[in-house]
């Protein structure tokens, strides 16, 4: 049984997901089958991650076997800043189509509400390695992104880390509202009022870099690590769990969609017994006093960015 929310357009989204964030090129193919066959039915995918050939070849391999079909998993991809220009949106949700081997996502992110420098340099940097902006607008961006749905490319579309102020701009234009804003939540950056404010406007929330993003690439020594927080591994050790399935578990009940990443096929199966359990309210009251507010992806050097969306507080 596939565990789901639903969106505000009524479709199906599958409560826990595989994030596919720096998967290794080689592996990330395998990865998703394991998935798959474990029960996975969510993959949280992107242009940027340059890993959607490999993603691809997992889900046709795991639907010619029969295993599932096409209708069973729910594919997100994400829309990268250097395409936000109106005219590229259309042609590179297509080319993600293409990379993924699939007629339509399920679910299709604005990746940032910044925008670079157009182009397929993903990262366009100047001469003294600053990364050059776009000043196209968001709001222009998803007029298309609409066109995603209209016209079949994508089932859904949504946001990833954009702040409330930006979600309120998007849904002044928006004809079609976004179903999800996809964000870094975890025990230490729990985004409680950010979770208030989507609920309120009928929109979910998934959770990257759950666990606080053990191989993020924006990771320092000091950044709090909730695998090894002693109150969490308390709750665990009680429940005869690991502190990972209560991260998740704790994440699912204050209605999150956490998307963890995982090459270990023991661990993806670990994770994904998050399911199978749940925590009493005192044991989400203690990791809901982890929080510090703590964010990892933080990108300051974009802090001088007219769309950043970490100056507010949510």
């Amino acid at each position: 049984m596939v565990h789901t929310v639903k969106l505000n357009n009524n479709a199906d989204f599958p409560i826990l997901g595989l994030g596919t964030f720096k998967a290794n090129p080689g592996e990330v193919e395998q990865i998703v089958k394991d998935a798959i066959d474990i029960g996975y039915r969510h993959l949280d995918c992107a242009m940027f991650y340059e890993n959607e050939k490999e993603v691809g070849a997992g889900v046709r391999a795991k639907i010619a076997e029969g295993v599932i079909k096409r209708e069973d998993i729910f594919i997100t991809s994400k829309l990268w800043n250097t395409y936000h220009r109106p005219d590229m949106v259309v042609p590179t949700c297509k080319r993600t189509l293409a990379d993924l081997g699939l007629d339509y996502v399920d679910l299709y992110l604005v990746h940032w509400p910044h925008a670079f420098k157009e182009g397929d340099d993903l990262i366009p940097t100047d001469s003294s390695g600053k990364i050059i902006y776009s000043d196209v607008d968001y709001v222009d961006t998803w007029k298309e992104m609409e066109k995603c749905v209209k016209t079949g490319l994508a089932k859904s579309i949504g946001l990833s880390n954009f702040n409330s102020k930006q979600i309120d701009r998007v849904l002044e234009v928006a004809t079609i509202k976004p179903v999800v804003n996809q964000v870094e939540c975890h025990p230490f950056l729990n985004q409680t009022k950010l979770i208030e404010f989507c609920k309120k406007k009928n929109i979910v929330v998934t959770a990257y870099s759950p666990f606080g993003g053990p191989a993020s690439i924006a990771q320092s020594p000091d950044d709090p690590q909730p695998l090894k927080d002693s109150k969490i591994k308390a709750i665990a050790d009680k429940k005869g769990k690991s502190p990972a399935q209560v991260i998740l578990r704790y994440l699912i009940q204050h209605g999150v969609v956490p998307i963890p990443k995982s090459a270990h096929k023991n661990r993806l199966k670990d994770n994904f017994e998050a399911l199978n359990f749940t925590l009493t309210p005192d044991e989400v009251a203690t990791i809901d006093s982890l929080n510090t507010n703590t964010r990892i992806c933080s990108h300051p050097r974009l802090k001088d960015h007219k769309h950043y969306p970490f100056h507010l507080e949510y």
